[in-house]
């Protein structure tokens, strides 16, 4: 195994022969006297800083905590044999032909089964992922519920688990109050194969597998070739110092209960995966890989928000600057990160020139008020993509309706008919819980509708996003921060929850615009193969939002105003954001 760490990440071979370029934000470092063993005495005692991170990238790898491995095991399987042989990940579904064979073909479901890196860089139809897959909603393990795939495409992680004003909330409705939450869910959860009512026999599965665990495995040998019994001591002296963990992230495997190993696990995976960044500068934390990047730092523009400052104002600042009648740009052609001067892993051109420029003025571009106005409409090129997607980052990293929902429910069902469904009010919908919300432990038998893949055979199921967990008795968790979200940061709220729960239908949380040239299709649907694809809906549902027929639709949308030719400009600068994730 072999290391190469730039910046703040670590590279690792791929699992199953594939070129490896798996990043984490990792830190490595022992200093002091040696112990008998010959290891250094502070790693013995106080770990390595980043071993959880390595640590965590083999548990995101492990197959055999999925629910068809535990009926591998029960009916005579060795728990050190991966092959259990689940066939949703023989293949990897694309938006095309399925990649044949997957790079887990013959095991189980694991985490990153639906969070790629360079898995399938080289196979047709495959190539570099941020941390996403290929489908437009992600394969799941066949259980007697019938369910084949998720109800949503797979997410990006990278950048995911960024810092936000409003606390962090993860998953596109906001289920999650912390990573933790979300890897304790999806360990226990539909998408390794374990039905509402079963979190308990996937704890112990999970548990079974690391006490067993004889790190004889091909998985293991690409990392330390120790079980997770002695890896999780931290202090044996057979552990190489960079997986080395810190006592905070120790577990005694042997004599720890089911749960107390399930913890261990889960924590250290989180901390895996919120390591996932982009390439940033050491010092000052400015992104730097991206030709959008280069070109801020070729012409002394701001990086990034001042202390205090905004990401809105930030983008408000910038956009001054380069509308200034003063600005005489440099431009971006080369790469200079790589010899030749190109991307790595994208196939377009490494430059930021006239075309992106103008790009980047219009998505910073804002109406005078809203809705914009007749006459900016014929004008076009007002993006007022900053309301929602303001640099660096290019999320607010809150909750709206873009008109996602609506748009896939009428394609199928007719136009209009998304205003006229019938959705239920607070009272009605806790009323009835098992008719109407997602199920639960608590609530295992519950029907779930409005968080369903809609279909032209039952037009009374759709996905409503966060109005499936907002107010949700079974989620109590996330509650104060979706609150403050749908409250718009007003303290106290002055909005009932029966109000607040019919402004919440169909929003979902705003993705990220780094690198989306690694995680098509778009949209939580996936229903959108190009940026092209993304600008023409954008224009078709602020219209839509304009005349009042988008339900419920972000009052943000009412701002856009573009033309059919302003697009070609826009999809260069978004393509700008690109980089190469290594």
């Amino acid at each position: 195994m072999t290391h190469h760490r730039s910046h703040t990440r670590t590279h690792i071979p791929s699992l199953l022969g594939f070129l490896g370029l798996i990043c984490l934000a990792a830190g490595y470092g022992c200093s002091g006297g040696s112990s008998p063993s010959g290891k250094p005495q502070t790693a013995t005692a106080a770990g390595t800083a980043g071993a959880e991170q390595a640590v965590g990238e083999r548990l995101f790898l492990e197959t055999r905590f999925a629910q068809a491995f535990k009926v591998f095991v029960d009916n005579g399987g060795n728990v050190n044999d991966p092959n259990a042989g689940d066939a949703v990940v023989d293949t990897v579904e694309t938006t095309g032909l399925p990649i044949t064979p997957g790079p887990f073909t013959g095991l189980a479901m694991n985490c990153r089964a639906c969070h790629m890196v360079d898995d399938a860089l080289t196979a047709p139809g495959g190539g570099m992922r941020t941390y996403a897959d290929f489908a437009r909603r992600s394969p799941i393990p066949a259980r007697a519920d019938g369910k084949t795939h998720a109800p949503r495409n797979s997410p990006a992680l990278v950048n995911s688990t960024l810092d936000r004003p409003d606390g962090v909330l993860f998953h596109f409705d906001a289920e999650f109050n912390s990573m933790e939450d979300l890897v304790a869910a999806t360990f226990t959860g539909r998408n390794f194969g374990w039905l509402p009512g079963e979190r308990t026999q996937a704890i112990a599965h999970l548990a079974r597998v690391v006490r067993g665990d004889d790190g004889a495995g091909d998985l293991a040998q690409q990392f330390d070739g120790l079980s997770y019994r002695v890896l999780f001591t931290g202090a044996d002296p057979a552990i190489p110092d960079e997986f080395r963990l810190p006592p905070q992230f120790r577990a005694f495997v042997g004599s720890g209960t089911d749960q107390e190993i399930f913890d261990a696990v889960v924590k250290v995976v989180a901390a895996y995966v919120n390591g996932l960044l982009f390439s940033q500068t050491e010092d000052s934390g400015a992104l730097i890989r991206s030709p959008f990047d280069v070109f801020l730092e070729i012409n002394g523009l701001p990086q990034q928000p001042n202390a205090n400052e905004t990401p809105i104002d930030y983008s408000r600042r910038l956009r001054t600057l380069i509308n200034a009648p003063g600005f005489a740009p440099q431009f971006v052609a080369a790469n200079p990160n790589r010899q030749d001067g190109q991307f790595q892993f994208h196939t377009q051109t490494f430059t930021f020139g006239a075309t992106e420029l103008d790009g980047l003025k219009m998505f910073l571009a804002e109406p005078a008020a809203i809705p914009a106005s007749p006459a900016e409409l014929t004008a076009g090129r007002i993006g007022n993509c900053l309301a929602c997607h303001a640099a660096p980052n290019f999320t607010d990293f809150k909750l709206h309706n873009t008109g996602t929902t609506q748009k896939e429910y009428d394609d199928i069902h007719g136009a209009g008919q998304f205003a006229g469904l019938a959705i239920p009010d607070l009272a009605t919908r806790n009323g009835n819980y098992n008719l109407y919300l997602p199920a639960t432990e608590l609530h295992p038998a519950a029907l779930e509708p409005f968080r369903e893949i809609p279909i032209l055979a039952n037009p009374a199921v759709t996905d409503l996003g966060v109005w499936n967990i907002f107010a949700n008795p079974d989620k109590p968790s996330p509650q104060a921060k979706i609150r403050n979200i749908l409250c718009n940061n007003q303290q106290p709220c002055p909005v009932p929850d029966a109000t607040l729960l019919d402004q919440s239908i169909a929003r979902f949380k705003t993705a990220g615009l780094r690198d989306l040239g690694h995680s098509n299709p778009y949209m939580h649907t996936g229903q959108f193969d190009t940026l092209d694809d993304i600008i023409g809906f954008y224009r078709g549902v602020s219209a839509q939002a304009r005349a009042g027929t988008l339900r419920n639709g972000a009052t943000e949308l009412q701002g856009m105003a573009l033309t059919a030719g302003d697009a070609a400009s826009l999809v260069a600068f978004l393509k700008s954001l690109n980089e190469d994730y290594q």
